[in-house]
């Protein structure tokens, strides 16, 4: 399996990204944002976690209208896999490849913590190494972590069983708790926490590897 893990100004996480897939599995490309084509055969794009561009006019709003956007926009149309984590989850609603939006957290403070999810689908690449309804331990790391949609998306993410994860308890005022979302093919995945920071013992956790290893499978058996 062949990933492409893009670099923003102001990216901070896309080296930790890029070790939990090569430790997946994973070959790894490393992409920056002014290039305008992704490196050939790449079946996923990993949109890692920061504060891209400052986090200027709103979270991830300035990196989707970057050269590599296009690309990303084009492999997601063709049915390809998309990660995006934190910053990344911000970017890809922003491009309108995931619905909702990532607002300030209730009570406008920054949270850096481990979070306990619930896993809520086992049906997609991204979560079938977990099973439904068990809970983990992911960090999180975010201000703008509060996760709203229009009650005709909500309604469809939740119809479609297209969220992924919720937090056990509320931490952020998200809508109905929720963590992470699929889109309507099932091959992206948006996460405000961040599994790449709980995928190696030496990181204090390990419930963030079995999400790189069933999307490292998944792609492979696709």
């Amino acid at each position: 399996m062949k990933a492409a893990v893009i670099t923003f100004p102001g990216s901070n996480c896309d080296r930790d990204l890029a070790v939990a897939l090569q430790n997946a599995g994973a070959q790894v490309a490393r992409v920056w944002h002014k290039d305008q084509t992704l490196p050939e055969g790449t079946d996923l794009v990993a949109v890692p976690g920061g504060f891209s561009f400052g986090d200027y006019l709103r979270c991830g709003a300035i990196a989707a209208h970057s050269p590599i956007a296009g690309a990303l926009r084009l492999h997601a149309e063709r049915g390809g896999y998309v990660l995006g984590i934190c910053n990344g989850f911000q970017v890809l609603t922003e491009l309108g490849l995931l619905p909702g939006a990532l607002m300030r957290n209730t009570g406008l403070t920054f949270l850096c913590k481990p979070a306990v999810l619930n896993v809520v689908t086992a049906d997609s690449d991204f979560t079938a190494g977990y099973a439904k309804g068990q809970q983990i331990t992911i960090p999180v790391a975010h201000h703008d972590g509060n996760y709203q949609a229009t009650a005709d998306d909500l309604a469809q993410l939740r119809d479609q069983d297209r969220i992924a994860f919720t937090y056990g308890p509320a931490i952020n005022g998200s809508v109905g708790d929720i963590a992470g979302v699929l889109s309507a093919n099932r091959r992206i995945l948006g996460m405000m926490p961040h599994p790449e920071r709980a995928a190696d013992p030496a990181l204090g956790g390990t419930d963030g590897a079995a999400l790189f290893r069933s999307l490292v499978a998944g792609v492979v058996n696709a």
